[in-house]
């Protein structure tokens, strides 16, 4: 196996990334792609790749995956997660492959893959929604958010941004919601129409692909009434000069919610942050509440908070926005609480105050709120714009890709970045690769510490009401 996973680093405290490198020829790039976005995503980097001289294969868990792929050198997996890590190291063999590439690093397979590509040292490339918004797409190599090995220290961004040229010129990219929504729709169809085919596959998501294809219809139904609704919050809010604080919804059965932060959903996060707000956010304070823009209606959220919200006496001082930009609503907030959203990087690149209740890549000292929540309401401060910079312009260099997942044009600048991002590793002796195993997660005590007063006083909200 070829060892080329990073450029040597200096410092005990780099970190494990990928980052730009003299160009060095492989005898051959093998990659193989594991599960992607639902969409065609994979299927459009499969043909830039193959354009531009590598081998790809690609590994299918379901019929979603089968459908979007439709390309030469599919592999089907039929088996269970028990057959899955022999299966996997076999075809990394048999295959000679030099790059593994999948999206998500959370997901059972995708983890259990991780783990066999770093006995073998193999690196594996990470895609994941990007860490900053709008129009970037994250590429990460060895994992992202709570799994990246970025570090913590205010001090080696500075120098390592010191070091970087400005930050290339950035055009923003077209995206659809439309769009977004037929793709999650034809997955969850193809999915269920050949569960025979693939007996023992088990969706990451919470929900059976039928009952979130149904979700789906039903938001583009409702869009334009919901569209109308949102359009009346907005004016309302300019109108009164509303003081507000932004908290974004995060996906129910996002990995980065369960298995980054303290919570076992957005549900439990929506009680903690109601419950502080309503006992120690200042009275003229409002609380606005926004659903993330791929949520897959299957859940009525704005019916679940107004239950918690009567229960807790806030009713009137919460607003719920179904659509719409929210960097719009994000320039003008008093600060945003959020679990670990990149709608966090909107945020702090507004210069409002950011709160993180789990683990978060930009939770940074100096850059978000390192306090508890409870004390975030009245006195938020603000973010330490010299070191956000700095972490924006190394973030940039290594992480990010410019582009979109929801338009043609935005998936033809990740096409570029991408191939720009695998061009520039680097072949190293294999006694200079430090594992990734030896990076271990970053602690949640930081976070943790932050929402336990918080969640006691929340149990004590309740109880009064």
């Amino acid at each position: 196996m070829y060892e080329y996973r990073k450029t040597i680093v200096e410092s005990d405290n780099a970190p494990l990334v990928a980052a730009p490198a003299n160009r060095v020829a492989l005898p051959k790039r093998n990659l193989l792609l594991l599960q992607g976005l639902m969409g065609p995503l994979f299927r459009r980097l499969g043909q830039a790749l193959t354009k531009h001289g590598y081998t790809v294969y690609k590994i299918n868990f379901n019929g979603g995956d089968r459908f979007f792929w439709r390309l030469p050198n599919g592999i089907d997996f039929c088996g269970n997660e028990e057959d899955w890590p022999i299966f996997f190291e076999e075809t990394l063999k048999k295959r000679n492959i030099t790059d593994v590439v999948l999206f998500g690093d959370c997901r059972a397979l995708h983890r259990a893959a991780i783990d066999v590509c770093r006995k073998l040292h193999i690196p594996v490339h990470v895609f994941e929604e990007g860490y900053m918004r709008p129009d970037w797409v994250t590429l990460e190599l060895g994992g992202v958010n709570g799994h990246s090995s970025l570090p913590k220290d205010p001090e080696w961004y500075k120098a390592e941004a010191a070091k970087l040229p400005p930050i290339p010129e950035h055009q923003p990219v077209p995206s659809s919601f439309v769009r977004r929504a037929y793709e999650g729709v034809a997955y969850s169809l193809a999915t269920a129409a050949l569960k025979w085919h693939y007996p023992h596959w088990k969706d990451y998501r919470p929900w059976p692909p039928l009952v979130e294809g149904v979700g789906w219809l039903r938001r583009l139904c409702r869009r334009k009434k919901a569209q109308a609704r949102t359009d009346l919050l907005l004016n309302r809010l300019e109108q009164e000069q509303t003081d507000y604080v932004l908290f974004p919804l995060q996906l129910d059965g996002d990995s980065q919610v369960r298995l980054h932060s303290p919570f076992n959903g957005m549900l439990e996060a929506i009680e903690l942050v109601l419950g502080s707000f309503a006992l120690h956010a200042p009275k003229h304070l409002r609380l606005v509440i926004k659903e993330h823009p791929l949520d897959n209606g299957v859940r009525d959220w704005w019916a679940e908070i107004q239950i918690i919200a009567d229960r807790l006496g806030i009713t009137g001082r919460i607003d719920y926005m179904e659509r719409g930009d929210i960097a719009l609503v994000t320039q003008k907030a008093q600060a945003l609480v959020t679990i670990n959203s990149t709608c966090g990087t909107l945020a702090l690149n507004c210069n409002v105050p950011v709160i993180t209740l789990g683990h978060a890549v930009y939770d940074i000292e100096g850059v978000t709120y390192q306090g508890n929540l409870d004390d975030f309401w009245a006195n938020p401060g603000k973010p330490d714009q010299e070191i956000f910079e700095a972490f924006r312009r190394v973030l940039i260099e290594r992480c990010l890709v410019a582009g979109g997942f929801f338009s043609e044009e935005a998936l033809e600048k990740v096409m570029k970045g991408v191939l720009t991002r695998l061009q520039s590793a680097c072949p190293i002796e294999p006694g200079l690769v430090r594992d990734l195993s030896s990076f271990a997660t970053p602690s949640r005590a930081s976070s943790s510490k932050r929402i336990n007063t918080a969640v006691d006083q929340r149990n004590i909200a309740f109880k009064r009401s």
